[in-house]
């Protein structure tokens, strides 16, 4: 038989058991409450950082895309230039020679090495540069005989050390005089017909400082224009 006083026990005791009840679901429910606030959270930086992962693939992608268009610019335009070219024929007597020739910007341009016409530091043509000037010549009046000549001489960059000559400007100069008399004089090309032009180390076809590039440089280029 329960007894008031037993009766308050059992009072106090439930309300205990509900006190700690109700703290434990708070407490949990406040758990819960942070884990989800963390969740949250999380998610959105993933959110902000997937946009601004995806800000920067769109900028990357403009700039591919400006890429290609600029390489495909680059490639029409280079195309352009080799349709306008025109074909070069064969001249095997100037490869016989040592004579370079091909097309620059729609004009013939035939180039004589200066190992051909000669000797280092000079401007006096030797005897193989005479004869491969003879074959130019001929190639000229035959194929080219309405244009003009451009007589342009061309050095290496080394500085003059063992001549006459103060510059490689001057010494590109007096070859490219000495090929223009020997053409007018002897080959009868038109003084008129004639430009000449002296580019010393200014314009290289070889661009490092190699024993080959070096020889390339040093040549006299005879550029046939056809506009006067």
């Amino acid at each position: 038989m329960n007894t008031p006083r037993n009766k308050s026990h059992a009072v106090v005791g439930n309300c205990r058991t509900l006190l700690l009840l109700g703290g434990t679901l708070a407490l949990a429910g406040f758990s819960s409450g942070c884990a989800s606030q963390k969740a949250l959270q999380s998610y959105q930086d993933e959110i902000m950082s997937l946009r601004e992962e995806r800000t920067q693939l769109k900028k990357d992608n403009r700039g591919l895309r400006m890429q290609v268009d600029s390489y495909g610019a680059a490639l029409a335009e280079a195309n352009a230039k080799l349709l306008e070219e025109p074909e070069v024929m064969e001249y095997p007597e100037l490869d016989a020679l040592g004579v370079d020739y091909g097309t620059r910007d729609g004009n013939m341009v035939i180039s004589i090495p200066s190992e051909v016409t000669f000797d280092s530091g000079k401007a006096k043509l030797t005897a193989n540069g005479q004869k491969a000037l003879r074959a130019v010549a001929e190639t000229l009046m035959a194929d080219f005989g309405e244009g003009h000549y451009w007589i342009e001489g061309h050095t290496d960059s080394d500085p003059i050390k063992k001549s006459k000559w103060t510059s490689n400007r001057e010494l590109s100069l007096a070859r490219a005089m000495a090929v223009l008399g020997f053409m007018v004089d002897d080959c009868k090309i038109g003084d008129d017909t004639c430009v000449v032009a002296g580019h010393g180390q200014y314009s290289p076809i070889g661009t490092d400082s190699s024993r080959l590039s070096k020889a390339k440089n040093r040549r006299v280029e005879i550029v046939v224009r056809n506009d006067g």
